[in-house]
């Protein structure tokens, strides 16, 4: 079976800014882009982008999951960047135009079409490292997907981590490729060292998020989680989460938590974590480790609510309960 996210449709859908003009939107070859050596991107980093998803229902139709939230986000984060502004109607057509044409591979649940708009800074200039690229592309990007669990569903090994960034705190909210990049080095050396899957980023005693995924912690009835700010990513998976969580009467709690309540409260029988994100909607964390120590989360294992917010999240987008709150677009 190929990896997640390493299968894509033959075409894509995309425009470019000639700075002062959008071209009108086209459906291409994927393999048809063509830059300069000293495109802005490949030099300063200039590049943000989204992912999201589309469903087949057992109607037979294909619903497009908070495409607005998510085109909302993908043009923060180009402000941000000082990217050229983006028509955000234009790309969600573009989102809808290349959904159309590949509705056909849209898996079956489990599996999904995973959706990945993409913007990067294309002007042939490595003088301006300080200076934003006045051109630039937009594309949309189709990767048919598997049920992510298909090796089976565990629960993740987090090092927590009190002394280094993900990435700079103004950069956090903007979905832009250098905060993975600076991320995966400590990554690499947590699973080398301690065999975890992630490290859980948490500066000064702050947590925060993983490399990849927002960070809750479940206890009890409660649901904890670091409030909005510009030193994370803002997480639509994490907000429909906590959407659902408030609709089956749960507390939710958006606010500071640092390493030692957390710790502290990990521990206690009943206790859940879990990492939420596009890909895996929620993912169990069982183990914390820090400074060498390991704690347990709970049982250890997977948490029963953890399951249930991540299947009721997961029965919405396939259509078997009511979206009562109209996160789908059926294309």
């Amino acid at each position: 079976m190929s990896a997640f996210g390493s299968v894509f449709m033959p075409e894509m859908a995309i425009s470019w800014f000639d700075g002062s003009h959008w071209s009108e939107r086209e459906i291409v070859s994927s393999d048809s882009l063509t830059l300069h050596p000293g495109a802005h991107v490949l030099h300063y980093s200039s590049t943000c982008f989204e992912g999201l998803k589309a469903f087949r229902h057992e109607d037979g139709s294909v619903n497009i999951f908070r495409m607005d939230r998510n085109v909302e986000r993908f043009a923060q984060s180009s402000h941000l960047l000082a990217l050229p502004e983006i028509d955000k109607a234009a790309v969600s057509q573009m989102i809808i135009d290349i959904v159309k044409r590949f509705a056909s591979d849209v898996p079956q649940p489990p599996g999904s079409m995973y959706i990945r708009p993409t913007h990067i800074g294309t002007e042939p200039a490595i003088g301006k490292a300080a200076v934003p690229s006045v051109t630039s592309c937009l594309y949309i990007l189709l990767s048919p997907v598997g049920d992510y669990f298909a090796g089976g569903d565990k629960a993740l090994r987090l090092l927590v981590d009190d002394s280094g960034m993900r990435c700079p705190p103004h950069m956090g909210m903007i979905k832009s490729g250098g905060n993975y990049a600076g991320a995966l080095r400590p990554t690499m050396k947590a699973k080398a060292e301690y065999k975890a899957d992630q490290v859980l980023f948490c500066p000064g005693g702050d947590v925060q998020e993983t490399g990849a995924a927002n960070f809750l912690l479940i206890d009890g009835n409660e649901i904890i989680t670091k409030a909005l700010d510009e030193s994370f990513l803002h997480g639509v998976t994490r907000d429909s989460i906590l959407t659902i969580a408030r609709d089956l009467g749960m507390t939710v709690s958006e606010r500071d938590l640092c390493v030692d309540e957390l710790l502290e409260r990990a521990v206690r029988p009943g206790c859940e974590a879990a990492l939420s994100g596009t890909a895996a909607v929620l993912a169990p964390v069982g183990t914390l480790i820090h400074h060498g120590k390991e704690y347990a989360v709970g049982n250890g294992g997977i948490g029963d609510t953890t399951v249930r917010l991540r299947t009721a999240l997961n029965n919405i987008q396939w259509g078997r309960a009511e979206d009562s709150h109209g996160w789908l677009l059926k294309v």
